[in-house]
């Protein structure tokens, strides 16, 4: 999906959702696992799923009265996306930047190093 846009957070709650589940999806099974904790009516859930079909996240189906939900886009191309455009605003595409922000001077552990290691040995292969 190559003009993938930034989900507000409402809709990425929304899709994780739907990520979680096997479709096709529901706006009932939606209300029940995010809906009625958020305190969401159901014509607020219907809202958000239809806007994640105008924005190509979810493809729908009328089943009679009921509309049934699939996912067109995965959870790791949406979480790559979103993580390339985090380091790329946030850190200049910069992973050491991203490393020192993240532990904010504290000094990593031994353990820490050799995982990183064993990371980057792995990517480099």
């Amino acid at each position: 999906m190559g003009n993938m846009k930034k989900l507000p957070d409402t809709e990425f709650e929304i899709m994780k959702v739907v990520w979680a589940n096997e479709p096709p999806i529901t706006t009932n099974m939606v209300m029940e696992q995010l809906g009625n904790e958020r305190k969401w009516k159901a014509p607020t859930v219907i809202s958000l799923m239809l806007r994640l079909v105008g924005k190509g996240f979810l493809r729908t189906e009328k089943n009679g009265k009921e509309r049934t939900y699939f996912p067109l886009v995965d959870r790791e191309d949406y979480l790559e996306f979103e993580t390339g455009n985090f380091m790329k605003q946030y850190h200049a595409n910069s992973f050491i930047s991203f490393v020192s922000t993240l532990y904010g001077g504290k000094q990593l552990s031994d353990c820490d190093i050799e995982e990183l290691m064993e990371w980057v040995k792995e990517r480099r292969n």
